[in-house]
């Protein structure tokens, strides 16, 4: 009787394309994004009447809400772990990555012009003018990334 050699198989890996330069800034740009409203979604879940972040009930005057709780759940969702399933999309080089980042974008955006005609502006600290101006960066990098997928049509004429 012979005795059997075991076989062994080597599994390589498939060459993957690095990430390019619209899909490294969206990927940094949406976890940047997703760790701050991770971080403020959960404080005004567990703070809901401003414990953990001093802001004054009365500034929900006029609004839906009575208290930080469902803003910072909606905080914490949206801008929280939506940008970080667009992340992931492109870093696993998905091709709904770009629309997803451009969304990112827009939603930041949305809810930045929400907070700004429920709460009012403030410039002190500066986070609304920053965020504003994240969610413009995040939705042109999304814009920027789709447009340069999208295949070119010869010119008739």
């Amino acid at each position: 009787m012979r005795a059997r050699t075991p076989r062994v198989y080597i599994h390589t890996m498939p060459k993957t394309c690095p990430l390019r330069r619209f899909a490294k800034a969206a990927v940094s740009l949406e976890v940047f994004l997703s760790v701050g409203a991770l971080g403020g979604g959960g404080a005004l879940m567990l703070g809901p009447r401003g414990e953990i972040i001093p802001l004054p009930l009365s500034a929900l005057k006029g609004s839906p809400f009575e208290t930080y709780f469902a803003p910072g759940l909606i905080l914490f969702c949206v801008l929280g772990l939506g940008p970080l399933v667009a992340a992931q999309l492109a870093w696993r080089r998905h091709p709904l990555a770009p629309i997803a980042g451009l969304g990112v974008g827009v939603a930041l955006l949305s809810w930045m012009t929400v907070e700004v005609a429920i709460v009012g502006y403030t410039n002190s600290p500066p986070l609304q003018p920053f965020y504003f101006l994240l969610g413009a960066v995040i939705t042109c990098v999304g814009l920027g990334w789709w447009i340069t997928l999208q295949p070119v049509s010869p010119r008739s004429g």
